[in-house]
């Protein structure tokens, strides 16, 4: 794939107070506000995905903001990055010539996926991220644990004991069923994971921000689940 023109850069947040249902509260949000082409309105970087344009014109999808170029935000949802690419919002917005690829949200979803496996991976070499149903149980009914991670094939069973002591969790907890167990033995390193924590701290509150923008692109947990007894 051909990169984005590095001579190119991306125009100044817009003002919070054009085109915003609500503004940013601080400075801080104020300079990290961006406009999402489709509503028009600004959001936090943290709730859209930036996109540029290469020179030939393809539109590619930059999750880390690393990319250089002109960047073009939309809304980290499915809809949004539909809507977009069918209406050409990316030509316009980039005042230049854009292909978005048929399967473009598609694509998104695939990176933001491992985008969050990723995480996990890291997690678990720093610390902040355990493994197996004892730890993971002691954690939740601890109130150390901020997320948990469950694999989507486990089984039913041991699914229902770890959400009695996700019950008892004394703070809120997210949850995540996306990833198969070998999916997360591929992140982690490990064989035959099913459950899995991240302990609550400023690594968890970094990763939460790339699994919000992923369940806006499918739900955090299986459907299946919600009839389990």
């Amino acid at each position: 794939m051909s990169e984005p023109d590095p001579n190119a850069q991306d125009p100044e947040p817009q003002d919070s107070a054009v085109s915003s249902r609500v503004g940013p509260a601080t400075l801080a949000q104020a300079a990290r506000a961006r406009r999402d082409v489709v509503t028009g309105g600004t959001r936090d970087e943290a709730e859209l995905i930036r996109f540029v344009i290469a020179p030939d014109g393809t539109v590619t999808p930059d999750l880390g903001r690393k990319l250089p170029g002109r960047g073009v935000w939309v809304a980290a949802d499915r809809a949004s990055v539909e809507t977009a690419a069918r209406k050409n919002l990316f030509a316009r917005s980039a005042k230049t010539q854009a292909k978005a690829p048929a399967q473009l949200a598609d694509q998104v979803e695939a990176l933001l996926r491992r985008r969050v496996l990723d995480g996990l991976g890291l997690a678990r070499r720093s610390g902040t991220l355990i493994s197996g149903f004892e730890k993971v149980s002691a954690a939740l009914t601890s109130g150390q644990a901020a997320w948990l991670i469950e694999a989507a094939d486990g089984a039913a069973d041991g699914r229902r004991k770890i959400f009695s002591a996700l019950r008892r969790a004394p703070r809120p907890v997210g949850q995540v069923g996306l990833f198969t167990s070998a999916e997360l033995g591929l992140a982690l390193g490990l064989e035959n994971v099913i459950h899995t924590a991240f302990l609550a701290g400023r690594t968890a509150d970094r990763w939460a921000l790339e699994v919000r923008r992923l369940a806006g692109f499918r739900p955090l947990l299986p459907e299946s689940w919600r009839e389990e007894p």
